[in-house]
């Protein structure tokens, strides 16, 4: 496998994951939007890090589960587009999230992207619920060699896409760390989803 850096990823980055069509032509009512994290559940200057578990070696992931907010989804293999943003999971299989194949797999030291949508045309998809993940709150991600990388959430937080932290998202780390992102910022009849709901976590132990 070939391995490049996270800074490869434009900025443009995940505004694909999700449509919003279904909020405005949904069943009867107004459809609820996904939840979008509270101020309380970003980083702050005073958290101290969590310490980390040893890393792992290498070993691509299967399968990612969130059990706080019944997450339980396959993962398959991303790359970039030719714009240089992260592709997405097929719209259609609205359970399927992705990781990006080229970076960091999760569990070794680095940081690795995990990928989903919000929702498709026919409503709520695997990372609806992204933005009421709390702090503490556990990811665990099944290895192909075997193994399940387990994580900690450090912090949630959502970012309009004209202020999408790049560094901060996809910027090495001397730890093993993850990232989980799908749209969010909030809806626009005209433009979609404003931004990008994103998860820090860190390896805490592996099974």
């Amino acid at each position: 496998m070939r391995r490049i850096g996270n800074s490869a990823i434009a900025a443009v980055t995940l505004l694909a994951l999700g449509s919003g069509t279904w909020l405005l032509h949904g069943a009867a009512g107004t459809p609820a939007p996904p939840p979008q994290p509270s101020a309380a559940q970003a980083a702050t200057g005073t958290d101290r890090p969590g310490a980390a578990a040893p890393a792992l070696p290498p070993s691509p992931p299967d399968r990612v589960r969130i059990p706080s907010i019944r997450v339980n989804a396959p993962l398959m293999g991303l790359g970039l587009t030719k714009s240089g943003s992260l592709d997405v999971p097929p719209a259609d299989r609205k359970n399927l999230a992705g990781w990006y194949e080229a970076g960091t797999t999760p569990g070794e030291r680095g940081t690795a992207i995990v990928a989903g949508h919000v929702d498709n045309a026919e409503g709520p998809a695997v990372f609806y619920d992204l933005g009421a993940l709390k702090k503490g709150s556990s990811v665990e991600v099944d290895r192909r060699d075997g193994t399940v990388a387990e994580f900690t959430v450090d912090a949630v937080e959502v970012y309009e896409a004209k202020n999408f932290p790049d560094e901060k998202v996809y910027g090495a780390a001397a730890r093993p760390e993850l990232r989980v992102i799908t749209c969010g910022g909030g809806y626009s009849r005209a433009t979609g989803y404003r931004g990008n709901v994103v998860v820090f976590a860190h390896l805490t132990g592996s099974r």
